[in-house]
């Protein structure tokens, strides 16, 4: 008799060298699973909602850590440690957005052991779905958060298809906004994957939160030198100031021309099942400047389009506040 005070039986292979973990991912397929920092993963394996049949740590492929320079920009190893993001000079002084999140995610032990690839890949924390019940996202008929009696405070007021679960990760807005692109290497080659393209929602792939192949490794995050060293916004809404996931969070990054925004980008976490851009802010701040009267002339503009749940409501007034924030300079 199978007995849950144990571990379930899964292999566990460390590779050193990344050609090893392609052929790794590529013979598991969906039955593998990749480890980075293992916050997400041991939580999954806990609770005996997921069982691989193979495990694939990652940390052991020097390739795939590191922040390195390049012709336009940086290149982020996917296992590079979120600590390393917050602290490295070149990210601080030009892309001081991505470490204001990787900054804000979860607590400081987390943050010391938890991979940039990892935060960008985990899955959504959606408690119906973690609980193992066949929901949508878990390849069932029903989503259990969409109720007139379901708890869907932390849920969706944009973007649902079926599934009303939101994107975690706080990085993936930071990352959006700089218009980074995601390298995802398999054995058949690499692609580039633009950040925005990066995180799909239900509409798209119901059982997925990324545009990763089950025998792809996301290995690497570029980001070009458009948005270095302009202006950054970020700040994240959640219940406590450590460990919580956004209730709603904002990553702006606007290129000034004199003391006028000459372009934008708004990205919103917590309210999307991905990463949500605010184009109509994006375009209504053009051509203002960073002040009172320009921040309540854009704010209402944050929440448009939106069809909250029962119990997030809240939601659509910290949307329109945190871009009031930003808009005030």
């Amino acid at each position: 008799m199978a007995s849950f005070d144990v571990m379930p039986d899964v292999q566990l292979y460390q590779p050193t060298e990344l050609d090893d973990a392609l052929n790794l991912a590529e013979k598991f397929g969906d039955s593998g699973w990749l480890v980075g920092g293992g916050q997400d993963t041991y939580g999954w394996l806990k609770d005996r909602a997921k069982n691989p049949q193979a495990m694939i740590e990652l940390n052991g492929i020097e390739a795939l850590h590191g922040i390195r320079e390049t012709d336009d920009g940086i290149e982020i190893g996917a296992t590079t440690k979120l600590r390393e993001i917050i602290r490295d000079e070149r990210i601080k002084r030009d892309y001081s957005l991505l470490s204001d999140a990787a900054g804000r995610v979860a607590s400081p032990q987390i943050r010391n052991v938890g991979t940039l690839g990892g935060n960008l890949s985990q899955d959504t924390r959606c408690w119906y779905y973690r609980r193992g019940l066949d929901c949508y996202r878990a390849g069932g008929n029903t989503c259990y958060a969409d109720g007139p009696e379901s708890m869907n405070r932390e849920h969706a007021v944009l973007g649902a298809s079926r599934c009303v679960a939101v994107s975690p990760s706080d990085t993936a807005t930071a990352l959006v906004a700089l218009e980074a692109i995601m390298i995802a290497t398999s054995v058949d080659g690499v692609r580039e994957i633009p950040a925005e393209d990066f995180f799909v929602g239900p509409d798209t792939h119901i059982t997925q939160m990324t545009a990763l192949d089950a025998n792809e490794v996301l290995t690497a995050v570029r980001i070009s030198s458009k948005w270095a060293g302009k202006r950054f916004y970020f700040e994240k809404v959640a219940d406590r100031d450590v460990w919580d996931f956004a209730l709603v969070s904002v990553a702006v990054a606007m290129s000034m021309d004199g003391d006028t925004i000459s372009d934008s980008r708004f990205v919103c976490g917590g309210v999307a099942c991905v990463p949500h851009r605010l184009t109509q802010v994006e375009n209504a701040a053009r051509g203002k400047s960073l002040s009172e009267e320009s921040a309540n002339a854009v704010a209402a503009l944050a929440s448009q389009g939106t069809k909250p749940l029962n119990y997030n409501h809240f939601k659509l007034p910290l949307m329109e506040n945190l871009v009031r924030r930003a808009m005030r300079g």
